[in-house]
């Protein structure tokens, strides 16, 4: 799958001498007519790409589609297709390493335009996160606001900026 970027946070210097713990996950971009299917999470104030973590070993197509089904209820999930792959080095603030090396396996697919009921996990249901179907200019606008102005804003806010730019690029 092609890189499309490699970012580092700013708290991340260097990666020298540095305990890296590498995480995979998958996002998943499912769109339709002018809307884009996004999680919004009132907590952050962004929007992302729906997905998360693999399990170990778990193959990253089964991955991408157990996460769209868990957060966003998403049915008959087919026409999967590779979009690209985003890579970070972000810190890490807990005892046993120092940076987390996240690499996010991108996927278009299609699913139905109607969803089921999602099954969040607890922290993602505490942070007041929702499935919604938006124009993703808006989202783009939401997020750069976002960025630029509230102190609320998380790590992943640059990433999932980054890559629906590409994904708008990609449909126009």
């Amino acid at each position: 799958m092609q890189n499309l970027k490699t970012h580092y946070h700013p708290e991340v210097k260097t990666l020298e001498n540095k305990s890296i713990f590498t995480r995979l996950a998958t996002r998943s971009i499912a769109i339709q007519d002018n809307t884009i299917l996004l999680l919004y999470t009132e907590k952050y104030e962004d929007y992302s790409l729906p997905g998360g973590g693999l399990d170990l070993g778990e193959d990253k197509i089964e991955g991408m589609m157990r996460e769209l089904s868990e957060e966003t209820g998403a049915k008959d999930i087919r026409n999967i297709k590779p979009f690209g792959a985003y890579e970070e080095y972000r810190p890490w603030h807990k005892p046993d390493y120092d940076v987390q090396h996240m690499i996010s396996y991108c996927y278009t697919c299609d699913i139905n335009k109607e969803l089921g009921v999602s099954n969040m996990e607890h922290y993602e249901i505490n942070n007041g996160m929702k499935a919604i179907w938006v124009n993703i200019y808006e989202a783009i606008k939401h997020n750069k606001k976002t960025m630029a102005t509230s102190d609320k804003k998380g790590m992943s806010i640059e990433r999932e900026t980054f890559l629906l730019r590409r994904i708008a690029e990609s449909i126009s």
